[in-house]
């Protein structure tokens, strides 16, 4: 595992060369004096799935409760030692094996690399400096137990200073994880980010075989061959356990509506199959070659001590508390940006993460506090995931009578659910947990993985007659949360 540290967005004290594979251009967006690399057989999933197993050692941690790699002395501030008799609900025996905890909020940036391959004009290249084809802003958060992950869209449109306006997953190749990280925080409020973590994305197979598989619900059959490319996709619908070679299909098949996003989507479904893969005692004995895995395909500038405070972090978080989201925005329009497509965030559902999910106070109001906020202005996409077809009628009229207006049916869920699920797709769980209450039934689930045009959206579950025998009345004065 490489690990380095540098100065500038990222808080750390020391400095890393980083080679830039272009060089700044007109700012056109296209890298001057030298050709971009070709795109090879890179899914976009990889990264994902390396990133968020990286940054979720609360995981692996639950599992295995081991450090990873080695690391030199970082900066002071990020981690505090535990000290037996002196630390809080800390006994001796868990202080030795868990020395260090995180002393505050981090912020880690996780990006999924295109590996850059030697060539004969330049054979000692550095092989995390391609472009990233996957970028999560992670926050561990030790005051609310918490995990939460941003993940970014790589078409999503931005300013790189020198470049000009260009797709952010170029940033990395310009300039390393520095550059990175500067055109993160200034494109998302100021957000301060404490560390990064580089994937090259050739793992996936590795891991999934290695754990066994992993139990995936394909919505609808995946076909496409391009024999260029020497690349099959090939699953049937349906709930099945998928091997590493599946796994990588079923992440990087793009050939849909969505698009990149839907891809987005698929990656966050495979990330938590594999997150309660890992969650089985069983996989203990599988944490050393884990290891040996990223050991070989991962560069941080995370420290020892680090690791092993995220480790004791893990140890004690509850998967309920892992909460993803994807950066809200929308596709550009064929007549914008001279034809170029991109992903263009949106402002306001950008802050609104951001205060949510990293803290980022702005001037930005609550649910409640929104002047002219009201039910009817939450945008909510219902999906039947019940063996009745008269299910969403049922809960149109519910709504209705709480004076929710702005809603619409969504294709049926080909996955019957037990409990509804209302899926926070744009990062309002102000707006989410309201719902909720006023249903009265239901599980909040911060995860990009409803319909993209919605700020919730209900999966109606068999268990659709209880909460709604069961739902109380909400003060319609005030929302309550």
């Amino acid at each position: 595992m490489a690990n380095s540290t540098e100065s500038g967005s990222l808080q750390s004290s020391s400095t890393v060369k980083v080679r830039s594979h272009y060089r700044p251009n007109n700012g056109t967006g296209s890298p001057g004096g030298r050709p971009r690399p070709k795109r090879g057989f890179l899914p976009l999933g990889k990264g994902l799935v390396w990133g968020g197993l990286v940054t979720l050692t609360a995981t692996v941690a639950a599992i295995a409760g081991v450090g990873i790699g080695f690391f030199t002395p970082g900066p002071k501030g990020l981690v505090q030692q535990v000290i037996p008799g002196q630390s809080a609900g800390v006994e001796a025996g868990q202080a030795d094996l868990f020395p260090y905890h995180i002393s505050r909020p981090v912020n880690i940036l996780v990006m999924g690399i295109d590996r850059v391959e030697p060539t004969e004009e330049e054979p000692n290249v550095d092989e995390f400096g391609g472009r990233s084809d996957t970028m999560l802003l992670v926050r561990f958060d030790p005051r609310e137990n918490g995990l939460k992950l941003l993940s970014i869209p790589r078409d999503t449109r931005v300013f790189i200073p020198d470049v000009g306006y260009t797709k952010i997953n170029d940033a990395n190749a310009y300039g390393g994880p520095q550059l990175a990280a500067r055109v993160i925080n200034r494109n998302l409020g100021e957000v301060p980010i404490d560390r990064y973590v580089r994937v090259t994305t050739d793992a996936l197979q590795e891991l999934v075989d290695l754990v066994g598989g992993v139990e995936v619900f394909v919505p609808r059959p995946m076909f496409y061959e391009d024999k260029t490319q020497q690349l099959l996709i090939d699953l049937p619908a349906g709930l099945q356990t998928l091997n590493g070679q599946q796994a990588e299909q079923f992440v990087r098949f793009r050939y849909d509506a969505n698009g990149d996003i839907g891809r987005v989507q698929r990656q966050e479904t495979l990330l938590k199959a594999l997150q309660n893969r890992l969650s089985h005692p069983s996989m203990i004995t599988r944490i050393p070659k884990a290891i040996g895995i990223m050991q070989k395909t991962v560069d941080t500038n995370l420290t020892m001590e680090e690791i092993l405070a995220l480790v004791n972090f893990g140890r004690q978080l509850d998967r309920q508390e892992v909460q993803m989201v994807m950066l809200p925005g929308r596709f550009s329009q064929p007549a914008e940006f001279d034809g170029r497509s991109y992903w263009v965030m949106s402002d306001v559902g950008k802050r609104q993460v951001l205060r949510n999910y990293f803290d980022v106070i702005e001037e930005v109001p609550t649910w409640a506090e929104t002047p002219g906020r009201s039910p009817e202005s939450l945008r909510i996409a219902l999906q039947n995931a019940t063996d009745d077809p008269q299910a969403l009628e049922r809960v149109k009229e519910y709504l209705q009578s709480k004076d929710f207006r702005n809603f619409y049916e969504t294709s049926e869920s080909p996955q019957l659910l037990a409990e509804t699920k209302i899926l926070v797709q744009r990062g309002d769980l102000d707006g989410a947990h309201y719902l909720r209450q006023t249903l009265g039934g239901g599980v909040v689930e911060a995860s990009s993985v409803g319909d993209l045009g919605s700020d919730l959206t209900i999966q109606v579950g068999m268990d659709l007659d209880q909460w709604l025998k069961e739902s109380t009345p909400v003060d319609d004065s005030t929302p309550q949360f």
